[in-house]
């Protein structure tokens, strides 16, 4: 699936958040592939239209802008959101093992409130 987004949808990129690095992080740390401990380092994300769920574009430093296509599921994890429905959150990459994206999927389909500071991992 390739990236393709009309610009009014688009978000300026920026730092992910304190709970967003954390919960990347964790699924970096699940990951089937290996990344250096500074794959954070220069980390930009943009929101993506995913009707409030929080799910991101991640662009690694040296990332460019291209034409970018998904390539994999690298991890997964589950949490309760504030409300007691389950989350479920994938981390991804592009066909050329650069991360990708942050896909987050609240059950119920409704907005994520948000992410827990003590993240419990279902």
């Amino acid at each position: 699936m390739e990236q393709l987004i009309s610009e009014e949808f688009m978000e300026y990129k920026r730092r992910p958040t304190v709970k967003e690095k954390k919960l990347i992080d964790i699924l970096v740390q699940k990951s089937s592939i290996p990344y250096n401990k500074d794959w954070d380092k220069e980390l930009m994300v943009r929101s993506m239209s995913d009707g409030g769920m929080g799910s991101l574009y991640l662009y690694p430093k040296d990332c460019k802008d291209e034409l970018r296509r998904f390539g994999k599921q690298i991890s997964e994890v589950t949490f309760k959101d504030k409300d007691g429905v389950d989350v479920v959150v994938s981390l991804n990459t592009d066909d050329k093992g650069n991360l990708y994206e942050l896909d987050i999927w609240k059950t119920d389909f409704n907005q994520l409130v948000e992410i827990p500071d003590n993240l419990e991992i279902v």
